[in-house]
């Protein structure tokens, strides 16, 4: 069996990823994540030891689908971080037009 083979599954909010599993199941090096974590794009908070991080199956959707964005349209980090930012908020705004039977 390869190493290379990115992490598949559903993860349970009790269950975190270090730094190298996130990477691993995002396939992408890990100095890809740090960027993300430093720049306040992934992870809760930029400012925690990168070596006792973990990360949560929201922060694994969400690299993945900065990820994505990076490598679809060849944008760079901020764009894609932005993009990724105007997404949540458009639904987090429709649930709430929902919520109130606005929709």
């Amino acid at each position: 069996m390869g190493h290379n083979l990115p992490l598949s599954g559903v993860l349970l909010d009790d269950v975190a990823l270090t730094l190298d599993e996130l990477a691993l199941a995002c396939q992408v090096e890990p100095d890809w994540v740090i960027r993300h974590v430093r720049a306040g794009v992934l992870g809760e908070d930029g400012s925690v030891e990168l070596t006792t991080i973990r990360f949560r199956s929201g922060d694994l959707v969400r690299a993945r689908r900065l990820r994505n964005l990076e490598q679809a349209f060849d944008a760079n980090e901020d764009i894609a971080a932005l993009v990724l930012d105007l997404g949540d908020e458009i639904h987090r705004l429709r649930t709430r037009l929902r919520v109130v039977g606005a929709e």
